[in-house]
């Protein structure tokens, strides 16, 4: 009888995981708004000591999404993607990416590795974040009511960290245990410093480094105290080296470098490298061998430990995230974006490639 039981118990629960994976045509795409968007926040403005500027370029997007045409549908689908040339010790030529992953919306951002070749991301309008097995093209809804969820980064110590992006912004700890780990600077609300949350990066110690805010970098402690270090920065993409004791940052078209020093702060800001195969640099990662990964609308950059510029991994336009994934980390996976930003006819696709070179596994990222 107790056999019977656990055998019960056994199928009803591999059949509810089956349920609950799913294709990304059956997870609703959302309407989450990002802080910038959302018309409460001149009312949380004016309650600062100093109010920050409103971005005008980011109010001229929202304008334009209420009258863009392309609201009517999806645009054309792309080109085929490009192949690889070679980058000795990274990737072979002729490796091409293929798509793993495609939904409507401002979603999938901030990928990272996950259990049995899986990643996880957080979706934009959607609010949520997901674990999505590339093998498949399934994916499971892991945490709900994010607040318009940004960025993912998990410590080497396996605590899990999303950026809300909506208004009330914050950096929101989701494991082991779900809490607000900071939402403030200097006792006001992080839509004071001006500026939206773009990326995060968890340390060792239980903090984690926040970039987008405005024109610096920024520091949570593990008591959730918030810093702010470096001068001048368009900062987007953000990452640790392997040992914990340089922080990567990007500015616009190049790479930024802090050393970090025993509590979290940072000191030495110097330019690191200039980006080649894009615009501008978003997500970054780094490999076993300590070389940096920086998507910058187009390619994927890579730097030597020492900042030589090693090449680039091109791709298609809007490739914004990176991260390495996969049994043995030798995938290397882009989020793209396409469609006009805000509107019905953004568009989202996970992409992949293998590589030579292994990610770092000593982090998820």
């Amino acid at each position: 009888m107790r056999s019977r039981i656990a055998l019960a118990v056994l199928f009803v629960s591999a059949a509810f995981i089956a349920a609950a994976q799913s294709p990304s045509s059956s997870h609703p795409r959302g309407s989450g708004l990002q802080a910038w968007q959302n018309p409460g926040l001149a009312g949380v403005l004016a309650k600062c000591k100093t109010p920050p500027a409103l971005n005008a370029e980011r109010l001229k997007q929202v304008a334009a999404a209420n009258v863009d045409p392309t609201n009517a549908g999806p645009p054309p689908e792309w080109a085929p993607l490009p192949a690889s040339s070679a980058i000795p010790g990274v990737i072979a030529a002729g490796q091409n990416w293929k798509v793993v992953w495609s939904w409507e919306g401002n979603n999938a951002d901030g990928p990272i590795a996950a259990d049995n070749g899986t990643i996880l991301f957080a979706n934009n309008d959607a609010s949520n974040v997901m674990r999505m097995d590339p093998a498949t093209g399934l994916a499971t809804v892991l945490y709900s009511n994010t607040n318009t969820s940004g960025a993912l980064s998990r410590s080497k110590n396996g605590a899990l960290f999303v950026a809300q992006r909506g208004l009330g912004m914050g950096i929101e700890q989701l494991e082991p245990q779900r809490k607000m780990l900071a939402n403030s600077y200097n006792g006001e609300p992080l839509e004071c410093v001006g500026g939206g949350i773009n990326d995060l990066m968890a340390d060792a110690r239980g903090g984690v480094y926040i970039s987008g805010l405005s024109g610096s970098v920024y520091y949570a402690n593990p008591q959730g105290v918030v810093s702010r270090y470096g001068q001048g920065i368009r900062s987007n993409g953000i990452i640790l080296s392997p040992d914990e004791k340089t922080l990567y940052v990007t500015n616009g078209g190049t790479l930024v470098a802090f050393d970090v020093m025993p509590d979290g702060a940072l000191t030495n800001q110097r330019d690191f490298g200039k980006l080649r195969g894009g615009q501008g640099g978003d997500g970054s990662a780094v490999d076993a061998e300590g070389r940096v990964y920086v998507a910058t609308g187009a390619s994927v950059d890579v730097f030597a430990p020492n900042g030589a510029f090693l090449g680039s991994i091109m791709g298609p336009r809007g490739l914004h995230g990176t991260a390495f994934g996969g049994r043995d980390k030798k995938t290397l996976y882009a989020i793209v974006f396409y469609g006009t930003w805000g509107t019905k006819s953004a568009r989202n696709r996970v992409i992949a490639i293998p590589t030579i070179a292994q990610g770092y596994s000593g982090r998820a990222k």
